[in-house]
């Protein structure tokens, strides 16, 4: 099977936009991290286990479906966005 420079040039972008996704999940992190200034221990723990169940669905995402991972890290932010305003609203939750 004969593989064309544009098979080749359009997998190269395809993992391309995949890292760039895993990537800005790893920039992600530190919110996730630093949640523990506003929410108790045990939602903090809850967040760190999405993060990383978003982190692991991106490395299995990574080859089959590479332009879904670049959506991971939007909802990774709203995700925790969506917490911490709960989380201040309902909870109590205070800095």
């Amino acid at each position: 099977m004969n593989v064309t420079r544009d098979d080749r040039t359009s997998r190269a972008a395809s993992y391309a936009v995949a890292t760039l996704g895993l990537l800005l999940l790893l920039v992600a992190l530190p919110l996730y991290l630093a949640g523990g200034l506003i929410a108790p221990v045990w939602a903090v723990g809850v967040l760190l286990l999405t993060w990383l169940s978003l982190f692991v669905l991106g490395i299995k995402w990574f080859a089959k479906h590479p332009y879904r991972v670049l959506l991971l890290p939007f909802a990774a932010a709203a995700i925790w966005f969506a917490v911490m305003s709960a989380g201040g609203a309902f909870l109590g939750w205070t800095a």
